[in-house]
């Protein structure tokens, strides 16, 4: 997908890169660019268990101090309604 910008009549080259600015933030080819910059290794089978009981644990124990009322869970939730 190219991206072809003109110079219109009298515009300046400072308005032309703008406006070629606006456009490529527009079409997302930069995002584009910039996640496919750095390839994410995937996770291996033995690192997926390890994070899902770290999770499991971690919400055995939220669930513990949320009942000794050692949480700001009743806070946060007050906050948000």
């Amino acid at each position: 997908m190219a991206l072809e910008i003109k110079k219109q009549g009298k515009e300046t080259s400072q308005n032309l890169v703008r406006r070629f600015s606006k456009r490529m933030k527009q079409s997302g080819i930069l995002l584009r660019a910039r996640k496919s910059r750095f390839k994410e290794r995937a996770k291996s089978a033995q690192m997926k268990k390890r994070s899902a009981l770290r999770r499991e644990q971690l919400k055995k124990e939220y669930e513990k101090l949320e009942k000794l009322g050692k949480t700001n869970a009743k806070r946060y939730n007050q906050k948000r309604s």
